[in-house]
């Protein structure tokens, strides 16, 4: 431990990183005030590198017991970057967002300070504080510490959720107090999503990140619904939502960036899925650059999803789920979600063209409900679409010998062996099974119909050695789609 007077009545005490066990770039500092402090500031500097793209104060103190209060501000090189007194323990500070009192922007290189106002601390009382400070670098935006990651459920589960949605940050307008149309507060679509009972929403603002902020400071409040941070990557060439950053993103493809698949290695190395939107849909005068049509190809290795269902366009010619199914049969295996694509939270119903928050709702089954298991759980891809967001569910499982497979699971069989399938499906009496096999409906069950509130259906399949995937939709009586899963593969190289 190595301390200095930084103030007459202040110890400061610096640990290093080895003595403290916190992570590289992070560090602690603590120190012991007294009742000469009282309605006081105390500045305590410390070094912020250049290339630092975030910072994380966590802050604590003793004494409270006995009415000591200790407020907290920041510094920056340039002057007060914020003040929020004695209403939060913990604040980060980034270039696109920060904790509500305090400023987003860039974080310039050199001594900043984190203030200390002392309202009050009785004659004789100490009070020992520590504030753990830890700097993310701007080039690694997406590794935050953890109290940044709230797991909002612990334990594995289904989790329901809408990945795509725009706000007024970009093209979305609903009805103001008076009937105009007015740009649509974003507090309105996480509202409609916890209305519906979803458990995460993604809002997808084209090509910005000034969403960032106000997710940052509507997440404590929204603690039952997790706020997952996208950008819909929107060029001429096609669209893509990138799930989970924390900064910008550059989307000029075919000038600032090279082509769409520099766009894709830039993402990877940022640790980000990435999900290829409404693919089916054209890209003239129509919707302008809605289809997919990059001109120098796409590396499907560094794509983690396709969103098969857009809003209410499954079983339209602009579906995305035949395009879907030709990437499958390529040997790619990409995870197919749904997305409402939503640019009025206050719409109560949906249609072609115009979908509610929560229709279609994507289903993941993650870790926790936190926003590195459901985005884990979309790779995996133990993923199924509610295409109208009924709350109708499906699993698939397939066993051989000694194995077990979901969803996005990938089966060893051989030729002539027999796998064995077992799908269950809640909340949809009266619908019917299809199982696909390479994109074909196949007579595989002798009675698809499903006739009751949770019910099992099994059947068999045999392997002729080759590479295979298999999958399942639940439609109505009408023949409308309600569910669509996920491919178990057959034969498929590991990923």
């Amino acid at each position: 431990m190595q301390c200095h007077r930084a103030w007459p009545l202040l110890l400061l005490c610096a640990l290093a990183p080895a003595a403290t066990g916190v992570a590289a770039g992070d560090f602690v500092l603590s120190g012991r005030i007294d009742a000469d402090a009282h309605e006081r500031y105390i500045e305590l500097p410390f070094e912020v590198p250049e290339g630092t793209g975030r910072i994380t104060v966590e802050f604590d103190y003793s004494g409270r017991e006995e009415k000591t209060t200790i407020d907290l501000g920041l510094v920056d090189p340039h002057g007060l970057r914020g003040w929020s007194g004695g209403n939060k323990r913990m604040f980060t500070v980034a270039v696109d967002d920060a904790t509500p009192s305090y400023r987003p922007g860039p974080l310039p290189a050199g001594r900043w300070q984190l203030l200390l106002g002392v309202p009050n601390i009785r004659a004789g009382a100490v009070s020992d504080y520590t504030a753990r400070i830890a700097l993310t670098p701007a080039a690694t935006p997406e590794r935050l510490p953890a109290v940044l990651q709230p797991v909002l459920r612990d334990g594995p589960g289904w989790y329901r959720g809408d990945l795509h949605a725009h706000t007024g940050h970009s093209d979305a307008s609903c009805p103001s107090q008076q009937g105009a149309k007015v740009p649509c507060p974003l507090f309105l679509t996480l509202q409609a999503a916890a209305e519906r009972g979803l458990d995460f929403v993604s809002v997808t603002e084209h090509n910005t990140a000034s969403h960032l902020q106000e997710l940052r400071g509507l997440q404590p409040y929204f603690d039952r619904l997790l706020l997952v941070p996208g950008m819909e990557v929107t060029t001429f060439e096609g669209h893509a939502n990138v799930f989970g950053l924390q900064a910008g993103l550059d989307f000029r493809v075919g000038d600032a960036v090279r082509d769409w698949n520099a766009l894709l290695v830039e993402v990877e190395r940022r640790g980000l899925p990435i999900s290829v939107n409404h693919p089916a849909l054209p890209g003239d005068e129509r919707c302008m650059g809605c289809g997919w049509r990059p001109e120098g190809g796409t590396d499907w290795s560094r794509v983690a999803a396709v969103e098969a269902v857009n809003g209410q366009d499954a079983g339209t010619p602009v579906s995305g789920i035949p395009f879907w199914h030709a990437r499958l049969d390529e040997g790619h295996r990409l995870t197919g979600i749904g997305g409402s694509d939503n640019h009025d939270a206050t719409l109560r119903d949906s249609r072609f063209g115009r979908s509610r928050v929560g229709a279609p709702t994507t289903v993941v089954h993650a870790a926790s409900l936190s926003q590195q298991a459901i985005l884990e759980g979309i790779r995996v891809g133990r993923v199924f679409i509610d295409a109208d967001g009924s709350g109708a569910a499906l699993d698939l499982v397939a066993r051989h010998g000694d194995t077990t497979v979901a969803m996005g699971g990938n089966l060893a069989l051989p030729r002539d062996a027999e796998a064995g399938f077992e799908l269950r499906v809640s909340g949809a009496p009266g619908a019917r099974v299809e199982v696909i096999v390479d994109g074909a409906v196949a007579p595989l069950l002798t009675d698809a119909n499903v006739v009751g509130p949770d019910q099992r259906l099994a059947w068999r399949w045999r392997s002729d050695g080759g590479r295979h995937w298999l999958r399942v939709d639940v439609r109505a009586a009408d023949g409308r789609l309600l569910l669509v899963g996920n491919p178990i593969y057959v034969n498929f190289p590991e990923r």
